[in-house]
């Protein structure tokens, strides 16, 4: 595939990616194998990148994701085709690749949400680390309208962005919340102007990228492993990479710009 006609595009600015669902026409789903596919090796590529600081995901057009592609599930081809043995595979080898890449990333991932986040479009917000929404922009987990359930991880990642009862209030009733309800509940962490919806991103990530990468990734990855586990592994896990980020060449340089009064410079260890 050309770049030109790739699904997803990718953008750089110095240390910082964005990525754009880009199947406007179609409303951006998610659930076709070119996009999955996309998704999932920009993931991987940024993760090996060094230099890759922060990831912005948006979407192009006025709709951020409308999850799967409701045409493929009347029609019953790609992933939502042949029997249920065969459709339970089509979930996991398929979309459900996407929540695994992403919390595989190392690099903190920011979702700019344009416009509606629906169903399994809802869900890739919550699987990024932060959210910023314009005021266009709602959210609706809303498989059981389409007598399904979240097939791609949104029983996973709901409840920890908004807490049970509310997961549970968007998942059974399938009802849209808009971007004013969603920063109330904790699902965004800001709601603006939809002009200013990347500048805000961006100046977002530029907050990130400025602080050492290697804490950051480090920091990501804390995060994500102290959603699931005991307290205990938690501050295991916690002491071994202190103790790797003590004897870092940023670490020194963060105290010497300290003790020095100036902005510290760091690379990309």
């Amino acid at each position: 595939m050309s770049p030109s006609a790739a699904p997803l595009r990718i953008e750089r600015d110095k240390h910082v990616q964005t990525w754009t669902l880009d199947l406007p026409e179609q409303r951006n789903p998610i659930s076709g194998e070119e996009m999955i596919a996309a998704i999932e090796q920009a993931a991987q590529e940024a993760s090996a990148d060094l230099s890759v600081r922060v990831v912005i995901l948006t979407g192009a057009g006025s709709t951020f994701c409308a999850g799967g592609n409701v045409k493929d599930m009347a029609d019953r081809v790609g992933m939502f085709g042949g029997s249920p043995a065969q459709i339970r595979q089509g979930y996991r080898n398929g979309i459900q690749r996407i929540p695994l890449a992403l919390q595989r990333c190392e690099v903190p991932i920011i979702a700019a949400v344009n416009g509606p986040a629906v169903g399994a479009g809802c869900d890739l917000a919550c699987m990024c680390d932060l959210r910023i929404a314009s005021r266009d922009a709602w959210f609706a987990e809303s498989f059981v309208k389409l007598a399904l359930i979240p097939g791609d991880g949104g029983a996973w990642f709901l409840p920890r962005a908004v807490g049970a009862a509310r997961a549970a209030e968007m998942a059974l009733t399938g009802d849209r919340i808009d971007a004013a309800t969603a920063l109330e509940w904790g699902l965004v962490s800001r709601v603006v102007e939809p002009s200013q919806l990347l500048s805000s991103a961006q100046e977002l990530a530029l907050r990130i990228a400025r602080n050492p990468p290697g804490a950051v990734r480090m920091t990501k990855q804390l995060l994500r492993e102290a959603q699931h586990a005991r307290l205990e592994s938690v501050l295991e896990m916690s002491a071994a990479l202190q103790a790797l980020a003590h004897h870092s060449d940023n670490h020194a340089e963060a105290l010497a710009a300290a003790m020095e009064r100036r902005e510290a410079d760091f690379d990309h260890s």
